[in-house]
């Protein structure tokens, strides 16, 4: 016996919009089992779960903070996909985006003028992002190195580089602890909301799920990614420079990753971490998935996401069920959301030699 996977007819559009939402509610259902043998009473659990996230102004706004970063690598992760190329790294990217931002951050004159210095930041964040990304791109293109390898381990890379420099020559005078000096204030993003931290991160963020939108629907670029994500051969042999498209691809995608790094520095923690991410690169590869690479798909996943790790906390606290069961829901969120996308793709049929 034997299992064999044929083509399904594509589904209709309402159904396919109705594919991550059947995902979320089947992750709540199986979040169920950890949250039980927990020993967390499930209604309470719950219930204090979205009240923590959304119950009070202050909460909602928090969520809609914690979203930024995930909005920002979901959708490098997702724009990536779309030219298969397959971005992992973005929790990498993230940091570069983070070093540099603290750099200048920190070194920027006295008297330098917040007008001024907050767009250098994040120009220089999304290179940065940029080209961490672009230097997979190029093993990929040039030397035919698998991107899945290079971009993971490319994490590692700047995991330790950013070690080295906190341990190192980015220390603060003083501290036994690896944290840079603080940026100045001029560095610091503005907060839109008072008594909140609603940041203007936020807004580039939203910004970004638009902007990325835009080029995927109504740009030669955004057709020729497409292009090359489904037949690269077809794509050259109509063409397309595909080398070309895998860089811009890469440059744009890292250099989202960045803009999140330089969100979570120059807008929550002001001095360089060495947890300045608890992996937020890595949670982008289920937004984007979940989300199904549509970038107000991925703005939605993210702000679940958001949700869930905001809530935990107060779960936590009213239940006694652990803060990282958040992170368990993520990844049954992921797995969840691939099978079904499998099943949406394909029928499985049970055949019997």
């Amino acid at each position: 016996m034997r299992l064999i996977l044929t083509k399904r007819h594509p589904l209709q559009r309402w159904l396919q919009l109705m594919v991550p939402v059947a995902a979320i509610i089947v992750t709540l259902i199986l979040a169920a089992i950890p949250i039980l043998v927990a020993g967390g009473d499930l209604k309470l659990s719950y219930i204090t779960l979205f009240k923590g996230a959304l119950g009070t102004r202050y909460n909602i706004l928090e969520t809609f903070v914690k979203a930024c970063p995930l909005i920002l690598t979901g959708l490098a992760v997702a724009f990536a996909f779309r030219a298969k190329f397959w971005n992992i790294g973005a929790e990498g990217q993230l940091m570069a985006g983070a070093i540099v931002a603290a750099v200048i951050g920190i070194n920027a004159p006295e008297g330098t003028s917040a007008a001024v210095l907050i767009p250098i930041i994040l120009i220089a964040g999304f290179i940065a992002g940029g080209a961490w990304a672009f230097l997979a791109a190029f093993l990929k293109m040039r030397l035919k190195i698998d991107d899945v390898v290079t971009t993971l381990l490319l994490n590692y890379v700047m995991f330790h580089f950013m070690g080295f420099l906190l341990f190192g020559p980015m220390q603060q005078v003083g501290s036994s602890w690896p944290k840079s000096a603080g940026i100045i204030d001029a560095a610091h993003l503005p907060i839109l909301l008072v008594r909140s931290r609603f940041h203007l991160g936020v807004l580039l963020a939203v910004a970004m799920v638009f902007v990325i939108w835009f080029i995927n629907a109504k740009t030669v670029l955004g057709y020729e990614i497409k292009a090359v994500g489904v037949n690269p051969t077809a794509s050259y042999f109509g063409g397309i420079n595909n080398t070309k498209v895998i860089f811009l691809t890469a440059l744009i995608s890292g250099g989202l990753a960045g803009l999140a790094g330089v969100t979570e520095l120059c807008a929550i923690h002001f001095h360089l971490l060495m947890d300045i991410s608890p992996g937020y690169g890595y949670s982008g590869i289920s937004i984007a998935m979940l989300g199904r690479l549509h970038p107000v798909g991925v703005a939605l996943s993210a702000f679940f996401f958001s949700i869930i790790i905001v809530g935990a906390q107060s779960m936590s606290r009213m239940t006694g069920v652990p803060v990282y069961i958040a992170e368990v829901i993520q990844g049954m969120a992921l797995i969840v959301m691939l099978v079904a996308l499998l099943l949406t793709e394909y029928r499985i049929k049970v055949v019997r030699d």
